[in-house]
């Protein structure tokens, strides 16, 4: 007979990545119709590179909110909410008389859900629910974060080439929209499992996370690990492969080698959290990523380079995300875990927005994105240095349960 405990965790697995699925992939179709923006409205590559600036901020600051609101309600709400701005926003993005009202739909309104709809809010989610197997459960669910882009982005692109970029971006509110009530029946309403207490007040559980050391060593090698993921290597790749005189098609096809390579990577990183020691494998997933910076510097106008680089990185790409929250379950407590996922997510979004704005700095300065890839490597290194003190503190058997509050 089926076990209803774990039919209920797959069933919130697959919500939650199909939910991530939907959101991440609304998010990076900006970078489908920034050619056709800079046409119709006439603005510069800048101008709208900063509409992708403008909307990581709006992420940052809602991020805590999102993981205080699932913390005290449940995933139901906080997702339910997060996928109906997304769709309001792609809605009036659609339907923008003009670029303010477009601006307003995409870096407003759809950004709210952006930050609702994220790893943190379904890793709280999760961890909530998940007695066993914790870690490959959170390696699937947020998964989706990358996933989407084999089926939704590829068919949102096909619509935009195809009908139009108003078009497109109505498909991804009708999705976004049919999701809601799926999600509202699928999921159990009010916090789950050890969770089901309230949370304490937030000048306190705030006042614990900043004396918690767990809580510095997190936040800031996840803040390093958004520079050098969604920071230089999501805005900056391509523009590199183009240097390195790459045609469109088999640039976007090593960046696809990247975020197949990524899912797997995210699913092995949870089935190992499960396994051995998380703080070594936080280490290792870092010093590993490092590396793959130094075949980056290496790519050259070698084709087979630049897809080496692809699988390698690909592998460490998003892995610390399942890693990073079972940590924070068993360091932080599962009470507060949206809050502190939160806080740690705003972080994230910050190091990618300096990563974003730093890497074509540094390119425009030098005239190389060598500068850019060298900082990626120390900063990798410093983030797995930043971990390491946790190694002396974590005693837990891996995957084992985490208390409801910490101590």
């Amino acid at each position: 007979m089926p076990d209803p405990s774990a039919r209920r965790l797959w069933t919130a697995v697959l919500v939650c990545f199909v939910a991530l699925a939907a959101a991440f992939s609304a998010r990076a179709t900006l970078g489908l119709v920034l050619p056709t923006w800079v046409g119709v409205f006439g603005w510069s590559r800048t101008g709208i590179s900063a509409i992708g600036a403008a909307t990581l901020v709006v992420m940052a600051g809602v991020a805590p909110l999102a993981g205080r609101l699932v913390d005290r309600f449940g995933p139901r709400v906080a997702l339910g909410a997060g996928l109906s701005c997304v769709a309001i926003g792609c809605a009036i993005v659609a339907g923008a008389p003009d670029g303010t009202v477009l601006v307003l739909g995409f870096a407003g309104i759809a950004a709210l859900g952006f930050g609702m709809v994220a790893t943190h809010v379904v890793s709280t989610a999760i961890v909530q629910i998940a007695q066993r197997r914790r870690g490959l459960a959170l390696g699937v669910a947020t998964s989706g974060a990358t996933a989407g882009q084999f089926v939704i982005l590829p068919l949102a692109a096909w619509v935009i080439s195809d009908l139009d970029w108003r078009w497109g971006f109505a498909l991804l509110a009708g999705l976004a929209l049919v999701l809601v009530p799926l999600l509202w029946r699928l999921l159990p309403p009010g916090r789950f499992g050890a969770a089901r207490t309230a949370p304490a007040g937030l000048r306190r559980d705030v006042t614990e996370l900043l004396r918690a050391p767990a809580f510095h060593a997190l936040f800031w090698s996840f803040l390093l690990c958004g520079y050098t993921t969604a920071g230089i290597i999501e805005v900056h790749l391509l523009p590199y492969a183009a240097l390195c005189g790459f045609a469109p098609l088999p640039s976007a096809t090593a960046y696809g080698v990247l975020s197949a390579v990524n899912l797997a990577g995210m699913i092995t990183a949870g089935w190992l959290a499960d396994r051995v020691n998380r703080p070594a494998l936080l280490a290792g997933i870092y010093l590993l990523r490092a590396a793959s910076f130094l075949l980056l510097l290496q790519v050259g106008t070698s084709y087979d380079r630049l897809i080496v680089f692809a699988a390698a990185f690909g592998m460490v790409d998003y892995a610390t995300v399942p890693v990073t929250a079972s940590l924070v379950a068993s360091r932080l407590g599962v009470g507060r875990m949206g809050l502190a996922m939160g806080v740690i997510s705003s972080g994230h979004a910050v190091g990618a927005a300096l990563g974003a704005f730093l890497g074509g700095a540094l390119s425009d300065r030098f005239g190389s994105y060598a500068a850019v890839w060298w900082s990626g490597f120390a900063l990798s290194l410093l983030a797995g240095w930043i971990v390491l003190p946790l190694l002396l503190s974590d005693r837990r058997p891996a995957g084992s349960p985490a208390p409801t509050a910490a101590h």
